[in-house]
């Protein structure tokens, strides 16, 4: 499993548990770089800790600050808004210059309500 793909599935699984999902912003508001394919994506990470080491490793994220969304206000207001922006989701970046997964918001979704289901057929 690549790196990337770790980071996925550590972000399903951590979102599924804690029902919080967590973005950075600053002044001019959330980053939406342009990915690798010429698309913008939005980042968010699983846990605080995550979101906090990307700040302080990546430059042009040193003036940020973390915020923290609750899962049902990111289900309700935030899938519904990337998706009409055009965005993808960027999963739990990581490395110098914070890169990693993207993905559509709707399949965030059902990956994360994946992860929360299996947790409780296991529990």
């Amino acid at each position: 499993m690549s790196i990337a793909a770790a980071h996925a599935s550590a972000f399903y699984r951590e979102i599924a548990i804690t029902s919080v999902i967590w973005a950075i912003k600053d002044d001019g508001g959330y980053p939406a770089p342009l990915n690798a394919d010429g698309k913008r994506s939005m980042p968010f990470w699983s846990s605080e800790l995550r979101a906090v080491k990307v700040i302080s490793e990546v430059a042009a994220y040193k003036n940020f600050e973390v915020v923290a969304i609750d899962w049902v206000i990111f289900c309700e207001r935030w899938v519904p808004g990337l998706i009409r922006d055009g965005l993808l989701v960027g999963v739990n970046w990581s490395g110098k210059i914070a890169s990693g997964y993207d993905i559509d918001p709707m399949e965030l979704l059902q990956n994360v309500v994946f992860n929360a289901s299996k947790n409780i057929i296991d529990e």
